[in-house]
């Protein structure tokens, strides 16, 4: 039974909706999922939820209202503190190391993917997908620095940059299904390739993990969306 005093409003394609509902898969926190379909009208509640940006995930606890998905990870994590695991790393060092690379996925790994999807030129395509390739070599040499030889970023579990860079997971796989490029491969990301396999088969994920497929055509009507409205604008 979910629990009405928690509840995300979310879109199923968001991988950064899909961060908030591992973290609470994660400390076992049962919640009301509300679909808002973002590509028609968004609800009444999600404008008074996050009336600046106007986006979701949001994650409202009583009636209060947390937004942005990495902020509310974090709130997640210290609100139900004594339920294991931990997301954030104990070790000051350790955490700020975790931020700063989240903060590296948000700010340029995360913009440089979508970009290869919804490049309405050949050039940029291109562009994106050199800083998307450079970028998976960054993340690869994170992890292991991060992981100390085990499973995830976060050691033996799931931890911050585990969702930072798992929820990206399924997007990149639609790219490589769109380009035909090998984004990780055994050949210059193997830890990365394991780790991916780990994740997607983890308890907390794989009931929230999107279906590949329908995640390109989503990715598919998404771009002819920005597509058509950059002709609009260039016609004006």
């Amino acid at each position: 039974m979910a629990d009405s005093n928690v509840k995300v409003l979310g879109t199923w394609a968001s991988p950064f909706v899909m961060r908030v509902t591992i973290a609470l898969h994660l400390k076992s926190v049962d919640y009301q999922y509300i679909e808002e379909n973002l590509l028609e009208a968004k609800s009444d509640l999600l404008l008074k939820s996050n009336p600046i940006h106007k986006k979701v995930p949001v994650l409202i606890h009583g009636d209060k209202p947390v937004c942005e998905s990495l902020i509310i990870v974090q709130y997640i994590d210290e609100f139900w503190s004594s339920s294991q695991p931990s997301i954030l790393p104990s070790d000051p060092y350790e955490r700020a190391q975790s931020r700063f690379l989240a903060a590296y996925v948000d700010d340029e790994f995360f913009p440089a993917l979508r970009m290869v999807l919804v490049s309405t030129t050949e050039e940029a395509a291109k562009a994106a997908m050199a800083e998307v390739l450079e970028g998976v070599v960054v993340l690869e040499e994170a992890f292991k620095k991060l992981s100390k030889g085990r499973a995830f970023f976060g050691g033996d579990d799931l931890g911050y940059v585990d969702l930072a860079v798992g929820s990206l997971v399924a997007w990149i796989n639609v790219i490589e299904k769109f380009t035909g490029a090998k984004l990780l491969s055994e050949a210059k990301t193997p830890s990365l390739v394991a780790w991916a396999d780990c994740f997607s088969s983890h308890a907390a994920v794989k009931d929230v993990f999107p279906d590949v497929d329908k995640l390109a055509d989503f990715g598919m009507r998404f771009k002819a969306k920005i597509l058509n409205a950059a002709a609009a604008a260039a016609t004006n």
